[in-house]
């Protein structure tokens, strides 16, 4: 697991992202009536073992939390965070 990293909420390219040894970590969403959903989360080979796909999933649930939106969790990973931490299963919508 990797320390806290500071996700960054990209509302204009819809998806949580992190840069790290110049290499883009991202969840993507899309916003489709009143719900967010999550699509696709990606971290590229070099930063894998990291931890940073599971901070990309904190921050994003985070914020649909914060927001009171629905999830929808289309991303595999996403959908497997959520069985795994029951915390979020609530936010399913």
């Amino acid at each position: 697991m990797t320390d806290t990293i500071d996700v960054k909420h990209n509302s204009a390219a819809q998806r949580f992202e992190v840069i790290i040894d110049g290499h883009l970590a991202e969840a993507d969403y899309e916003m489709r009536g009143g719900k967010i959903v999550f699509t696709h989360t990606k971290v590229p080979e070099a930063l894998s073992g990291r931890g940073i796909a599971n901070q990309l999933a904190i921050a994003a649930l985070g914020y649909a939390r914060a927001e009171k939106l629905p999830v929808v969790a289309e991303c595999a990973f996403i959908a497997s965070y959520i069985k795994r931490h029951d915390e979020y299963a609530d936010l399913i919508g």
